[in-house]
């Protein structure tokens, strides 16, 4: 590599850390202004990646939070093939068509290990066509981080590592993924059954931005839909007002 290349390659690293873009970068906005007024841009930033974690027995499992970005991010899976990376073959694909999840443009990957599935992401995210890149992994080191970010910016891909530890055990600690957009804390909860009709209501999550790159932080309820609303703001913390739901929609 050339002293040219060397520096090109140094300054783009240091632009990830930093959080510099040359460009503005296109978003996913939810069409409410509760959650969009956080996010830099009006929306969850596109041709990144994200990491979401949950608590309790979610650190094993990541059921919640799987879940949460398979609504969040069918529009990007309707744009290209998305490749969802793993260390256990226990990935659902009819739950994820019933979250209105395009499964037939999903390819599936299993890893050995945290170290191998980081390589498989960073790959996946710089290749032509992929749009959507969603890894399993327990923890992203600040190099890890780099280069899902770089592969990124390489592609115009987005990515969401969701922190597991699908063995259980100890582990290495929480969330460290220093490049990451933003970063979330996703719980399920309690539905609200439809009137006049028995059974559960659609879907909901408990999600926290607890780290926002160019915006701030907050909480919210949300709650899945059908057709071409995929989710929907139900009420921010200490907001019970319901508001009519606008459709996400991609911006940029």
């Amino acid at each position: 590599m050339s002293r040219q290349a060397r520096l090109q390659a140094a300054r783009a690293e240091l632009a990830v850390v930093s959080g510099a873009s040359a460009t503005t970068r296109a978003v996913l906005a939810f069409g409410d202004r509760r959650i969009d007024r956080a996010l830099p841009g009006g929306g969850l930033p596109l041709g990144c990646w994200h990491e979401l974690g949950g608590e309790g027995l979610e650190t094993e499992t990541a059921a919640s939070a799987a879940a949460f970005v398979a609504a969040l991010a069918t529009p990007l899976a309707r744009r290209g093939t998305v490749v969802w990376v793993m260390r256990r073959d226990d990935l659902h694909a009819p739950g994820l068509a019933g979250l209105g999840f395009p499964v037939a443009a999903l390819i599936q990957v299993r890893v050995k290990d945290d170290t191998e599935g980081l390589t498989a992401m960073a790959e996946a995210l710089g290749t032509s066509g992929v749009s959507l890149v969603i890894g399993e992994v327990e923890a992203v080191d600040l190099v890890a981080g780099r280069r899902l970010q770089l592969a990124c910016e390489r592609s115009g891909a987005t990515g969401f590592v969701l922190h597991r530890r699908p063995f259980g055990g100890l582990g290495r600690g929480g969330a460290n993924g220093t490049a990451a957009a933003t970063r979330w804390r996703v719980a399920a909860a309690p539905s609200e059954p439809t009137p006049g009709e028995p059974g559960l209501g659609a879907p909901r999550w408990r999600a926290e931005l607890e780290r926002c790159r160019g915006g701030r932080t907050g909480q919210w309820i949300l709650e899945k839909t059908d057709g071409e609303i995929p989710l929907r703001v139900v009420a921010e913390l200490g907001d019970r007002q319901l508001e009519t739901p606008q459709p996400i929609r991609l911006v940029g």
